[in-house]
């Protein structure tokens, strides 16, 4: 099992933080552009499954599958969004985000008081413990 990459959105779409572990092929774009497609894509995916579904769905999209990766999605209350692409094996991904939200972010951006909600995370213990729990995850493979 394989984490390849990870996005956090705040909730206006402002990509706050991006992580890179297992991933082999780059798309050419820098980080921004690429985080923009990324959030109008999930922007598109949203609207459709919930105008699409023949019944009223809580969770709402939670991945999409291709035949090479899973896109992985979380949203939490407060509007955070989490985007993590994992190879087609992996389980427990939902779980996996939770921990960050709780763990991670909470701990180390919404508890610290030097951190503005909505701004790019430049925390070093953020990105220390969130390396930290993404290697000691069963999903990671080096």
């Amino acid at each position: 099992m394989t984490i390849h990459n990870l996005y956090m959105f705040d909730r206006q779409g402002v990509l706050m933080h991006y992580g890179e572990w297992n991933r082999k092929r780059q798309s050419g774009m820098t980080i921004e552009e690429e985080a923009k497609l990324m959030y109008g894509m999930l922007y598109s995916i949203k609207n459709f499954v919930s105008k699409m579904s023949p019944i009223d769905i809580r969770e709402g999209f939670r991945c999409y599958r291709t035949s090479k990766y899973v896109l992985n999605f979380y949203e939490t209350p407060s509007g955070v969004k989490y985007v993590m692409n994992t190879d087609l094996n992996s389980q427990g991904v939902k779980e996996l985000l939770q921990s960050i939200n709780s763990q991670i972010y909470i701990e180390y951006c919404i508890k610290n008081p030097a951190y503005q909600p909505g701004e790019t995370i430049q925390c070093e213990l953020f990105k220390t413990k969130l390396d930290e729990l993404i290697k000691q995850s069963p999903i990671y493979k080096s």
